[in-house]
């Protein structure tokens, strides 16, 4: 078995001379520290492409020559671990270290290639455990949650859950309920459905702790909640949030399909293939949790990705359905697994040369400042926002930001944005699934105008009249559905926005 420490100073070295970057190193130390059997630490690197073969060999001469000066001068002090790197940084190593240009983490870690298939192997994707940097090494972004969300390839083996996951997946669950003594719940067609016995907290403790390994699992005693990413391969990824409560441990874990969908598939108009033309701008998909927001951006991202030669770029959290590089480069960040935050991931994308910038969600002031800033510098940006209307979405673009600032955001989102999409997953009548209904605001002169003029209220009268320019209502959308039959009018009574207006 290797020495930890020379592992340990061999990680280092390649940090000191900019192979990798701490994030990096932390991903590297995590698969070594999840392998069934001892792997060298260099090795992990070039199999992950992250050094070539002729680095890890200048590498290993200057940690070779550094431990031998150590054991000439056994009468001295242990070095610490910052002097460690320090002293092997000044030995001369019979071939110069070239730095490779440098990869960003989701090149280097967020590939299936560079992760040995990640997304093919029976297992969960898993998180580095901590490293503990060098006081001259800067430390990774986050608390110990956000270091949980760091994931490399899963070695762990199937977890308990695996055959109740594929059953949730076969009856077409979107959410899978574990729950301390209660039975399993499956969310169908927006309704949640017991399955099986109740499960003793015990039991339910055990279930979650197998979708996790070392690191997750002491994350989850820490913090009390944890957020991570789950596979079965060749059945789907599950978007997972395992949390402590009153009687035990939880988990729920969100069904995301393993290539992204069509409109077609989605239910929706293939009017919206529109959305995908702009070159420019934001495009904003919206609506309440669970209905179908992040599927909706992965049917127009996957419509552009096979339309236009771009250069897609990605910030999720976690990275939910996978795309493939098509006639698109596609890259795929995730939150605290490849960059500290949603703004951090940002501010470097005005960098990177994406076309297309897609959001998982806009959260804060700085994500929703540096939005609307890339769509008016040229780039084409995708996001989604939990509000309820289109009208409501521009007034929460506009609200996050102080008074002294609105007049100006105002402008910028007039001139910026491109189009609202606000959607619902309403059920059938036939008790046959759940169908979308939608609100979509497409931005014109008038459009513009009121935005500018702070007179969004006046929205809803564009909207009604904007059939021709591809807008509606959501009332209106729901009551188109009422009349075909696919809806029952009680049930569509509950997501309009304005009921008593709704036809008889």
């Amino acid at each position: 078995m290797a020495d930890p420490g020379n592992a340990g100073l061999l990680g280092r070295l390649a940090v000191h001379y900019k192979l990798l970057t701490m994030e990096q190193l932390q991903v590297v130390l995590g698969q070594q520290g999840l392998a069934q059997e001892p792997v060298p630490i260099g090795e992990i690197m070039v199999g992950m492409k992250l050094i070539s073969p002729g680095q890890l060999e200048s590498l290993l001469k200057a940690q070779e020559k550094y431990i031998g000066n150590q054991r000439k001068s056994a009468d001295q002090e242990p070095s610490t671990a910052s002097q460690a790197v320090q002293s092997a940084a000044k030995v001369e190593t019979a071939a110069p270290i070239r730095s490779a240009p440098r990869q960003s983490p989701a090149g280097a870690a967020g590939t299936a290639e560079a992760l040995g298939a990640e997304y093919s192997q029976p297992a969960p994707t898993q998180p580095a455990r901590r490293a503990t940097p060098s006081p001259e090494a800067p430390s990774v972004p986050g608390n110990g949650a956000a270091v949980a969300k760091l994931s490399v390839t899963g070695m762990a083996k199937s977890s308990l859950l695996d055959s109740i996951l594929r059953e949730a997946v076969a009856m077409g669950a979107s959410d899978v309920h574990v729950h301390a003594n209660t039975p399993i719940l499956m969310r169908v067609n927006g309704e949640l459905k017991p399955h099986g016995e109740r499960v003793e907290s015990s039991k339910t403790d055990e279930m979650v702790r197998s979708l996790l390994v070392e690191g997750q699992r002491e994350v989850l005693d820490d913090e009390g909640q944890l957020d991570f990413a789950y596979e079965i391969a060749g059945v789907a990824r599950f978007r997972c949030n395992a949390y402590r409560q009153q009687q035990g441990t939880d988990v729920i874990l969100r069904v995301i399909p393993p290539s992204p969908p069509s409109l077609g598939q989605l239910g929706l108009p293939s009017s919206l293939a529109a959305l995908a033309n702009f070159h420019q701008g934001m495009v904003l998909i919206t609506g309440p949790s669970g209905c179908g927001k992040s599927s909706t951006l992965a049917a127009l991202l996957n419509i552009v990705n096979e339309e236009r030669p771009d250069h897609i770029l990605t910030i999720e959290d976690p990275i939910e359905y996978i795309h493939t590089s098509n006639r698109c480069l596609v890259n795929q960040r995730e939150v605290f697994r490849h960059t500290g935050s949603f703004s951090r991931a940002l501010r470097a994308a005005l960098r990177e040369d994406p076309d297309i910038i897609a959001i998982g969600e806009l959260r804060d002031h700085e994500t929703i400042s540096l939005a609307i800033t890339a769509a008016e510098t040229g780039h084409l940006v995708f996001g989604t926002l939990h509000t309820n209307d289109t009208i409501r979405t521009i007034n929460r673009l506009i609200g996050v930001f102080q008074p002294d600032e609105q007049a100006q955001i105002r402008t910028m989102l007039s001139e910026s944005l491109q189009a609202v999409v606000s959607q619902r997953l309403v059920p059938r009548a036939d008790g046959n699934g759940r169908v979308p209904a939608l609100e979509i605001l497409i931005n014109n002169q008038a459009v513009g105008s009121m935005i500018r003029a702070s007179k969004t209220f006046q929205l809803r009268s564009v909207l009604e009249t904007g059939s021709a320019h591809g807008m509606r209502l959501l009332d209106d959308s729901l009551a188109e559905l009422v009349r075909d039959g696919v809806v029952a009018r009680e049930v569509a009574l509950r997501f309009a926005i304005e009921p008593r207006k709704f036809p008889d």
